[in-house]
């Protein structure tokens, strides 16, 4: 596994000994949430696991240059690669659940999901090998999505349903004893990427800069939820790796073009207006001071 350059933005400051896991639904996902605080973590020497539920074989090609039948044709072999070349940018390790990728439920009314697919897998069974992967990396924190999964694909749902129970049953001796030692994570937080105000902020930013927003329309649209943003109670800044986190993000070719909605607002601009990934802290067996600036906080660095 590639680790990071010794050049790289805050790599002076070792943080050796904490573990880090992000769980998330598909390829991609990884470096489209919280891949800037990921890169800053392993620049600071933590060590960080992802573990992906689906190969992402359902997923639809979004990038016009690489809708051609023979992307199409390989589609899961392709986005394993975009994967592993995204893995190697971050400086992560990954390991695949595999399960197979549920789709995006199109119709009115929705047809029933695929047989076999993620979201209609047993909780039990797909709890057992995230327990497996846990009690395996050790991690002190995990993050995941919120109970809406960040947006509501079936995948991301169960991707919720199922990090929560793992977080849960990893360290209890008596769920699922023949899945490893028990370990329990002190942390469970849940990703929080685009809420109203940070969407709102770019956009002012954009027109500010006598730029066209991207996000005029969805706001027009957005029903606020205050409560909703006031959940966040984490701030994790780290702009200087946004750098970093586009580049994993490019690398997952068929899902994100270069000239479109990722790409749509100046680094500079992100950095300036909004300099942090977002998460909400949900369970803990550690005491920390709220709001929070560290995934770890309050979780001591372990002696050498």
């Amino acid at each position: 596994m590639a680790r990071p350059p010794a050049d790289r933005p805050g790599a002076g400051t070792l943080r050796t000994g904490l573990r880090l896991m992000h769980v998330h639904a598909h390829p991609d996902d990884e470096s489209s949430k919280g891949a800037a605080s990921t890169a800053k973590y392993v620049a600071e020497g933590v060590d960080v696991h992802v573990a992906t539920c689906t190969g992402g074989e359902r997923g639809s090609v979004l990038n016009p240059k690489m809708d051609r039948p023979d992307v199409q044709e390989n589609i899961s072999e392709i986005r394993r690669e975009e994967m592993h070349r995204a893995r190697d940018i971050l400086g992560i390790r990954q390991d695949w659940l595999g399960f197979v990728d549920s789709g995006w439920p199109e119709g009115d009314p929705k047809p029933p999901l695929p047989e076999g697919c993620f979201a209609l897998v047993p909780l039990e069974e797909a709890t057992e090998r995230l327990v497996r992967l846990i009690r395996d990396f050790r991690p002190h924190v995990v993050t995941t999505y919120d109970e809406r999964g960040g947006y509501p694909h079936p995948d991301h749902i169960r991707c919720h349903e199922v990090s929560v129970a793992a977080f849960h049953a990893a360290g209890d001796p008596e769920r699922f004893p023949d899945a490893g030692e028990p370990w329990q994570p002190m942390k469970l937080y849940y990703h929080h990427g685009w809420s109203w105000e940070k969407t709102n902020a770019l956009h002012q930013a954009m027109l500010d800069h006598g730029l066209e927003s991207p996000y005029a329309e969805r706001l027009e649209k957005w029903e606020r939820e205050p409560d909703w943003d006031d959940r966040i109670t984490t701030r994790v800044p780290c702009g200087e790796y946004f750098g970093v986190r586009d580049q994993a993000l490019l690398a997952h070719a068929t899902q994100i073009d270069p000239d479109g909605f990722w790409f749509a607002i100046p680094r500079e601009i992100q950095v300036k207006t909004w300099p942090t990934e977002d998460y909400e802290l949900v369970s803990s067996t550690v005491e920390s001071a709220l709001p929070e600036d560290d995934l770890f906080a309050g979780i001591p660095t372990p002696a050498p």
